[in-house]
């Protein structure tokens, strides 16, 4: 069975400064260049977009930061689910979509990769779906510990493909998928 790309949270409020320094500056280029491929195999794509219940947050119903950056957004005949917690799985409905098509395999990118992205991979592998995070198609960023201590975006990006794949999923890159 081909795998669905599932694309976390690539939404213009992702750009917004206040976020702080990323790691990955590349990856909106790799998950377009995985895009385009998913797209000229006909194989399935799965958008999936934060809704914060908070007034104010750049996600926000209504809020330019709830719409898709224009280079990833969804074509009409590709789905997307709105979700309003980390996890792209609950309270959506995600794995009923992919199940009724028989898809078995994900292969997950986007943001944030301790947040949304690890929370949607671990559950989609305790679901018992093959999955694939995207190392350099996933991004986070600068992450302050309860002391204060300020770790950098790459530390914290490696730790959470590190949790990851010790037994929800493999973590692999751009150019070993196109390969």
């Amino acid at each position: 069975m081909t795998a669905a790309l599932l694309i976390i949270d690539m939404q213009q409020g992702m750009l917004s400064a206040h976020l702080g320094r990323r790691n990955n500056p590349e990856a909106e280029q790799n998950i377009a260049k995985l895009l385009a491929h998913w797209r000229g195999q006909a194989w399935p794509v799965v958008h999936v977009r934060h809704i914060s219940r908070t007034p104010g947050s750049v996600f926000y119903p209504g809020q330019q930061g709830c719409e898709f950056q224009p280079a990833l957004a969804p074509l009409p005949d590709e789905a997307v689910f709105e979700k309003n917690v980390p996890c792209a799985f609950t309270a959506t409905q995600l794995e009923r979509w992919l199940r009724v098509r028989g898809i078995d395999t994900l292969v997950v990118v986007g943001v944030v990769t301790n947040n949304s992205v690890e929370a949607t991979a671990r559950t989609a592998g305790n679901l018992g779906f093959r999955v694939s995070v995207v190392e350099d198609a996933a991004y986070t960023f600068d992450q302050r510990d309860l002391s204060g201590r300020v770790w950098p975006a790459e530390d914290v990006h490696a730790l959470s493909l590190s949790n990851l794949a010790l037994d929800y999923a493999t973590i692999t890159t751009t150019a070993a998928l196109l390969a």
